[in-house]
């Protein structure tokens, strides 16, 4: 039986419309990707490192092709649905309303509430789970605006953690971290894709925090993409011309 929790893309063209006109980013990918496994996304600015993670998550339009999550069309899925398979978390940082940390983890629990979006027991018990997992539960109830880039970065994942999603997906989370907390984040991923059984995508810019965490990296050059293991990426000419020379 398929495993539920794999994504898989079937000669998939990624990109996005412009005034009308389809402009390809990404063409025609045959990939897989499996439950408790951490993958690294690697390639140059506008090579479509965000333009993959927003179509396997709906915020784009697939141009052509198909993208299963297990055995189903991500299209045949409704929104509710989706956001029960797939959570996502994006570099900007949210703000305003008087948000603490908490109503952001809170917020990963609303595809499971009933039209009024209220919370039950079982409901905060996950939120607060999430809380705990992340590490982040005395800082709870400080504001958003007044978390360090380090604790946001928890927060945001531990909003996606509440949402329950089998398939995690993060665009470029350890930018703007200082050196530990950008190595605690790659061993929160790397410990939720091994206990949790998830299947997790990470774009980043820090090579050498992919090649230390990560299982495989999909790399992405030319409007291709090749997914690889760790151990084959300093044999792999388009990662090594990404890393310009300055890896070992």
């Amino acid at each position: 039986m398929k495993n539920t929790n794999n994504i898989s893309l079937k000669n998939a063209t990624l990109g996005y419309k412009k005034s009308g006109k389809e402009i390809s980013v990404l063409n025609h990918l045959n990939l897989d990707f499996t439950s408790s496994e951490l993958i690294g996304i690697v390639g140059l600015n506008g090579t479509g490192k965000s333009t993959l993670l927003k179509t396997l998550c709906g915020l784009l339009p697939l141009l052509h092709g198909e993208i299963y999550i297990g055995a189903v069309d991500i299209e045949d899925l409704s929104l509710n649905e989706l956001a029960k398979k797939i959570s996502i978390v994006l570099t900007e940082k949210i703000g305003g309303f008087n948000l603490t940390a908490y109503d952001v983890v809170a917020a990963g629990q609303m595809p499971y509430t009933n039209s009024f979006n209220k919370l039950n027991a079982e409901n905060i018990s996950i939120i607060q789970n999430a809380i705990a997992v992340c590490g982040i539960a005395e800082h709870q109830h400080k504001l958003v605006n007044e978390l360090s880039d380090g604790l946001f970065q928890k927060t945001v994942i531990a909003k996606a953690l509440a949402q329950q999603t089998p398939i995690m997906l993060l665009d470029e989370p350890s930018a703007f971290l200082d050196y530990a907390s950008k190595h605690d984040l790659f061993l929160l991923l790397q410990k939720l894709a091994a206990q949790q059984s998830k299947c997790i995508l990470v774009s980043s810019h820090d090579l050498d925090l992919l090649l230390k965490y990560c299982q495989k990296l999909l790399v992405i050059a030319k409007g291709e993409a090749q997914l690889i293991s760790v151990s084959e990426a300093k044999q792999n000419a388009a990662f090594m011309k990404i890393a310009g020379g300055f890896l070992g």
